[in-house]
């Protein structure tokens, strides 16, 4: 593990019943980088982020965070050491409001137990309204600020998105997983989420985590890229290293449309 890593996967694997669905995966995040797990559908990659973030339980192998041995803990044990995390498929509280969604995300850092919420403290009520503010200052991060009072699941796409992001910044994240973040955007909210996560990379300090299939992002925003086949890791590298890897081009295009290129001259 070397000193910059705040996340190191040791010899990770999982299986389902026969079938090894992430082979002895090692793989590590330096701090305060932006970097991206792709491959082909099926290659084990959201199965991988699910064993990082608790959801599974490895069969093998280890995970650690910021020098600590996080393998097996559940998902809120994960996130209290400050790994966040969105979904492949968006999970808002789609009749909450855009304010209501982040103030759930900040409940893990709340410090109110039941007895004093019941009574209505001064000390609770002062953090409630700590916890409002920090969650306005995070949606005006976001660029939803016009949508504060507005239901979730009313917001445009690409802000139901950012909405997600700024929900697991609530939770006050030193890493953040995002699975497939610009899944169902147009162009124009793509160039924007991907803007958005430069800007957490840049001024937030943030270390960024991401499973995408859109490659003008991956390669525009990525500091490094790891490569995802069949459960097992095959490259890794800066973003030009990988788009020109033999085995990458591969997994994506078969064999024959490898050899196709190499006889145009074309790889």
């Amino acid at each position: 593990m070397a000193d910059d890593d705040i996340l190191v996967a040791e010899s990770l694997r999982k299986e389902f019943g026969g079938l090894v669905a992430v082979n002895d995966v090692n793989f590590s995040v330096p701090r305060g980088k932006v970097v991206s797990l792709i491959g082909p559908n099926g290659a084990g990659k959201t199965t991988f982020f699910n064993m990082l973030t608790g959801v599974y339980k490895p069969t093998s192998g280890r995970v650690i965070f910021q020098g600590e041995d996080v393998t097996g803990k559940p998902p809120h044990a994960v996130t209290a050491r400050g790994v966040g995390r969105t979904f492949q498929n968006i999970r808002l509280f789609s009749n909450m409001t855009t304010l209501e969604n982040v103030l759930v995300g900040m409940h893990a850092r709340l410090k109110a137990n039941m007895f004093n919420s019941i009574l209505r403290t001064k000390g609770v009520k002062r953090e409630e309204e700590q916890a409002r503010e920090k969650a306005r200052e995070l949606i005006r991060f976001a660029g939803l600020r016009r949508h504060e009072d507005e239901p979730a699941g009313d917001l445009p796409y690409g802000a139901q998105r950012r909405l997600e992001v700024a929900r697991a910044l609530a939770t006050e994240p030193q890493l953040l997983l995002l699975d497939e973040p610009t899944a169902g955007m147009n162009p124009q909210e793509s160039a924007d989420f991907t803007a958005f996560v430069r800007r957490l990379r840049d001024e937030s300090k943030l270390t960024v985590l991401m499973i995408e299939h859109d490659m003008r992002v991956v390669m525009g925003i990525s500091d490094r890229v790891s490569v995802l086949d069949y459960g097992e890791k095959i490259a890794e590298g800066t973003p030009k290293e990988v788009q020109t890897n033999e085995r990458v081009i591969e997994a994506y295009l078969g064999k024959a449309a490898v050899e196709d290129m190499k006889r145009q001259g074309l790889s």
